[in-house]
């Protein structure tokens, strides 16, 4: 079997382990993501020029709240629930 190089994950499948992460059982939440943009100088494709272009960065990928589910909007209820205590 081949060695795995690469693991892609659904918007809903970052929400799903970010929320089991950070262990939150109430609440809906929403991947965020923090951009930041730039702009630079580029070569032309067909050549012998630069063209102005815009770069966006990544900063963090996070959790935030929302006010409803939604496809990428998951409720930790649902997603990971409490466990009850046990006596």
């Amino acid at each position: 079997m081949a060695e795995a190089t690469q693991f892609v994950f659904s918007h809903k499948e970052l929400v799903e382990i970010l929320i089991r992460h950070q262990n939150l059982h109430d609440g809906i939440w929403a991947a965020s993501f923090q951009l930041g943009m730039g702009n630079t100088q580029v070569p032309s494709p067909t050549g012998g020029e630069t063209l102005p272009a815009v770069v966006v960065t990544i900063f963090g990928v996070g959790l935030q709240k929302a006010d409803k589910e939604g496809p990428s909007a998951l409720d930790a209820a649902k997603v990971n629930p409490a466990h009850p205590a046990r006596h």
